[in-house]
C-alpha cells in the first residue's frame, strides 16, 4: 500500500453513525478503511437490482460480503428487486453512460438507502459509487441529497472519496484483497453497451466470473 498518512474523518451535522451504501467490493474498499481509520461506526447497505444478470450481481454481493465479514462491519443484503429497476428504466433503453438512465439508477438505490437508515436510526448516509472515475460525481451527490432531503433526520454525506489518491489506493486494495473484476458497470443495457463496443473493437465480449484483480493475465 502507498505510504499514507489518512485524516481524520467526521460525519456531517454530529451524526454518530453512517449507513454506507456499496456498489461493488473494489469501490467500497477504500472507502470503508478509511473510514474505519477515522473509528467512525458505519454499516454496509447492499442495494443494487440493477446489477445484471443475476451471475453477476451474487459475484458483487459475496465479494462485498467477504471484505465486510473481514473487517467485521454489519452488512444488510437488501433487495434483488430487478422488476421495479426495469419498470422504471422502461423508455430510457439506449440513453446513454452517465445519461438520465443512469441518474434514475441513482435515484433509485440512495431512495432505499435513506428510507433503511430513516427506519433504523442512521442519520447519515452516504455511497461507495463516488471513487470511480468512471461515475460523475456531482450526478450521484445530486441524487444522494435528493433522497436524504425527505428524511428531517438525515443528511448525505457527499465527501469526495477520490481526493488525496482515494482512486488509486481503491486499486491497491483490490489487487492486495484480489477481488472481482467487473468490466462494465452493471445494468443489462451497460453490458449490451460494453459489448457492442468491444466487438467494434475487434475485442472478446465480456466472459462473467473471470477475471479478478492481481491476477497474471490482467
Amino acid at each position: 500500500m502507498t505510504d499514507f498518512k489518512r485524516p481524520q474523518l467526521e460525519l456531517p451535522d454530529g451524526a454518530d453513525r453512517l449507513l454506507l451504501h456499496s456498489c461493488c467490493a473494489p469501490c467500497s474498499g477504500e472507502v470503508m478503511e478509511a473510514i474505519q481509520a477515522s473509528g467512525i461506526e458505519y454499516t454496509i447497505f447492499f442495494y443494487n437490482p440493477n446489477i445484471h444478470p443475476q451471475k453477476e450481481y451474487l459475484i458483487r454481493k459475496e465479494e462485498n460480503i467477504r471484505f465486510a465479514e473481514k473487517h467485521g462491519v454489519p452488512f444488510v443484503d437488501a433487495d434483488y428487486d430487478t422488476d421495479n429497476w426495469f419498470a422504471r428504466a422502461k423508455g430510457m433503453e439506449w440513453e446513454p453512460e452517465r445519461g438520465v438512465r443512469c441518474t434514475m439508477c441513482f435515484d433509485m438505490r440512495f431512495e432505499r438507502t435513506a428510507l433503511y437508515a430513516h427506519e433504523h436510526g442512521f442519520r447519515a448516509i452516504s455511497s461507495s459509487l463516488g471513487i470511480s472515475r468512471w461515475k460523475n460525481m456531482q450526478q450521484i451527490n445530486d441524487c444522494g441529497h435528493r433522497a436524504a432531503e425527505p428524511y428531517p433526520d438525515l443528511v448525505y454525506w457527499d465527501y469526495n472519496w477520490r481526493k488525496q489518491g482515494g482512486s488509486s489506493r481503491m486499486i491497491e486494495i483490490s489487487k492486495r484483497e484480489r477481488f472481482y473484476q467487473q468490466e462494465y458497470c452493471g445494468c443489462v443495457y451497460s453490458l449490451r453497451d460494453s459489448n457492442l463496443h468491444r466487438k467494434s473493437q475487434g475485442r472478446d465480449i465480456i466472459r462473467i466470473g473471470k477475471f479478478y484483480y492481481g491476477d497474471e493475465a490482467e
